[in-house]
């Protein structure tokens, strides 16, 4: 993302006496707000006399520049214009920009803890801000799993056929090794990660920031695979925000949301709301839904105080109210809900309530204090025609931490932290939660960010976490960044993490919940990675005509990752275990083991970027080689794509119309009974038109309609009977193309 660039103050020099004897006078304007932009620039390339506006927007050229004549008009954060000078005299000729997609602002990171620039960072961090976050928001706003599925090393791996449930995968390792926090508080483990990421809209995010390999040191278990943070907006001084989206697909979603926040020099507010309704859709006519039926309200209030210029106390509430319903297409449709029917379907019903609070002060002592706590209950009801389950989960998170620039280019950051979770049953259900647990866990964690060199950084961190049922994990990370010359830099990190067992995870079918047994005899799962990268990037001052700078990015990485301990279900093959592909969901009771030897996955990512203002090209390749060893007869993780390639072409037409196209390609991924699957292409166009506060979006999925049902059925029928069906595992898409058009409103005064 482009930096802002130098102003140029020009204007005319060596032009007839004629046109000396008049001047030029300008006005330039905000295209969407129609506000006055002070300090923007005009002139003429190659020259070195100008001028800049007033506070009323107003320039003027005086000697004017003879008519035809080249102008070119800059103001930071906008979209710099070139065009021909018209004869002086007259009233002011307006002259409006538009705001640029390049942000203006430095990427803070927060996710590591030392709230710096990610140019700073030794570890590498991927960082999807504001523009992304608007994007994704007009082609699809009900939900960020699209958005995370889109960065390299990363995959959105359909979980569900009935309930359309995913989980996000980071570097050929299933969702449960990934760690999602939201504002560095990690809420969504265990039994409340279900249905996460599809329960988080874009319009409510700043930007989201992605970590991968082992970061169990910064925030405790679970980070195997990686670590996702989602920020938050936040009311800014001065600047009311109000936005409001409403969106319909040719699938029957249609989704309305909105967002405002203001903040005073002591109070603000943010708030967020958002309503989907999705109807159930047999996308391939077999009698099954390939897209359920969806009602979703989300809603996340947040209050702010700034006791002083150095402080903050942010307080705010998020809930999650959803129902999703698959199955059997006359199912669905009738809402028949006897137990023991002959018609298949599956109900899940959750309510996420989270009740946070995070205080800042700047000014204790010499650094940065911060507490920070939160609270959620979430609650499922699944409901099939032959299973009936209810569980709730309630986790906490409290934190005390302090931040101290020690000086000589050191930075310290210490603290404590307490988190728990408890699983219980719900009464009145025919099948009692079986695995009821309560875990607690003690960490402190120290770590130091240190510059010993203008060209060297470097950060090492030690947590020490105390879990109530398996025991005590010292936790070291290691990060380096080195910058080789001022366009390539190099970057390291390692570190170990663990997480603990819980018996339930993303890619269990419903009607198995009943049958896990208890957890007994396991151990803590524990991780070794290790990352690196080399990035080159070199600007290319002044290209084309209108004088852009053009910026090349080329970035190569590696990771490698060993699971020790890995958890199994052998009984019914999750996750890859010997009988998977032949255990009827429902029927037998599943023990949770650890294997007998580890999983490891390496890989290399691949890109290259170029970018112009706002015209971007990128193409990139990803190789995964993920491997369960404990299987030598069929080793390879399920469902991780060896290889992977992506290319985006994205652009701006005038100061109204953008446009993208999208292309990737998914290679042969293995399936949990060792057999493989064909590659596909998939590929999205976008269209959209920007015009004063109003942005409409016309955007395609998956143009040609790849489909995995085009291949094979996904719904398979026992002993005749589609009662209690088998499903094969999603390793493409199942719903098709999909068209949208959103209409998005947003004023910022």
């Amino acid at each position: 993302m482009f930096r802002s660039f130098p102003l140029l103050l020009v204007v005319a020099l060596g032009l007839p006496a004629a046109a000396r004897a008049q001047s030029l006078q300008l006005v330039v304007r905000d295209s969407t707000t129609r506000q006055p932009l002070i300090g923007a620039s005009v002139g003429v390339p190659g020259t070195g006399v100008g001028g800049t506006t007033d506070a009323r927007g107003l320039v003027q050229l005086a000697p004017a520049p003879a008519p035809g004549t080249r102008l070119r008009l800059e103001a930071l954060g906008y979209k710099a214009r070139s065009l021909a000078a018209p004869a002086p005299g007259g009233a002011p000729l307006l002259l409006l920009l538009a705001p640029s997609a390049a942000a203006i602002d430095e990427v803070v990171v927060t996710a590591t803890r030392t709230n710096s620039r990610i140019e700073d960072q030794p570890e590498r961090v991927e960082v999807l801000g504001e523009e992304e976050m608007q994007e994704e928001n007009g082609i699809k706003p009900g939900n960020i799993a699209s958005l995370l599925g889109d960065i390299a090393g990363t995959q959105i791996q359909p979980t569900s056929p009935t309930t359309g449930n995913a989980d996000l995968r980071i570097q050929g390792l299933q969702g449960q090794y990934s760690q999602i926090l939201r504002d560095g508080l990690p809420l969504y483990g265990g039994f409340a990660g279900s249905f996460g990421i599809l329960s988080v809209p874009p319009l409510d995010l700043r930007q989201i920031e992605l970590l991968k390999g082992s970061n169990s040191t910064l925030y405790g278990g679970g980070a195997i695979a990686g670590l996702v943070n989602l920020v938050s907006k936040t009311p800014t001084l001065g600047t009311p925000q109000f936005t409001a989206t409403l969106n319909q697909t040719t699938l029957n979603e249609t989704n309305l949301n909105g967002f405002a926040a203001q903040r005073g020099q002591r109070l603000g507010y943010s708030l967020f709301v958002g309503l989907t309704r999705q109807q159930a859709v047999d996308v391939d006519g077999d009698g099954f839904v390939d897209v359920p039926r969806v009602r979703s309200l989300n809603v996340h209030p947040r209050l702010f105080y700034y006791p002083s210029q150095h402080s903050q106390l942010a307080v705010g509430y998020t809930g999650t109210f959803e129902s999703r319903r698959g199955g059997q297409q006359q199912a669905v449709r009738d809402e028949a809900e006897v137990l023991g029917g002959a018609a298949y379907f599956v109900n899940n019903t959750s309510q996420r309530h989270t009740l946070d609070a995070v205080y800042t002060n700047d000014s204790v002592g010499t650094g940065r204090l911060t507490l920070k706590g939160a609270v959620t209950n979430f609650g499922r009801d699944v409901l099939t025609n032959t299973v009936a389950f209810k569980a709730y989960q309630t986790t906490f998170y409290t934190e005390a931490s302090y931040l101290h620039a020690a000086g000589r280019g050191n930075t310290l950051v210490a603290g404590l932290n307490l988190n728990g979770e408890q699983l219980r049953n719900a009464e009145g259900r025919a099948t009692p939660l079986l695995s009821p647990y309560t875990y607690h866990t003690l960490g402190v964690f120290v770590q130091d960010s240190w510059q010993p060199a203008p060209r060297f950084n470097a950060q090492a961190g030690l947590r020490y976490d105390h879990q109530n049922q398996y025991g005590g994990f010292v936790l070291p990370r290691l990060s380096a960044l080195y910058n080789l010359t001022d366009a390539l830099t190099a970057r390291v990190n390692g570190g170990l993490g663990y997480r603990v067992p819980v018996p339930y995870v993303n890619s269990l079918d419903e009607r198995d919940y009943p049958q896990v047994q208890p957890l007994a005899g396991l151990v803590a799962e524990t991780s070794q990675g290790l990352n690196g990268d080399l990035n080159y990037q070199h600007t290319f001052a002044n290209f084309g005509d209108e004088g852009e700078p053009l910026v090349l990015n080329i970035n190569q990485s590696f990771f490698y990752t060993r699971l020790q301990n890995p958890l199994i279900l052998p009984d019914g093959g999750l996750a890859g275990g010997p009988g998977a592909g032949t255990y009827q969901p429902g029927s037998g009771p599943l023990r949770w083991q650890n294997a007998a030897a580890p999983v490891t996955t390496r890989g290399l990512e691949t890109y290259v970027r170029l970018r112009a203002d706002e015209t971007e090209l990128y193409l990139g390749y990803v190789f995964t080689d993920a491997r369960r060893d404990y299987d030598p007869a069929n080793p390879h993780v399920e469902l991780a794509a060896r290889h992977k390639f992506a290319a985006v072409a994205l652009t701006e037409i005038g100061a109204h119309f953008g446009g993208g196209i999208e292309a990737s390609y998914t290679g042969q991924q293995y399936l949990s009974d060792g057999s493989t699957t064909p590659g596909y292409p998939i590929v999205a166009a976008l269209l959209r038109y920007r015009t004063g506060p109003w942005t409409l979006v016309l955007n395609a999925e998956n143009v040609f309609d790849y489909r995995q049902t085009r291949r094979e059925r996904v719904v398979l029928p026992v002993g005749g009977s589609y009662a209690s069906p088998l499903f094969r595992e999603l390793w493409a898409p199942v719903e098709g193309r999909v068209v949208n058009l959103s209409l998005n409103w947003k004023f910022e005064k």
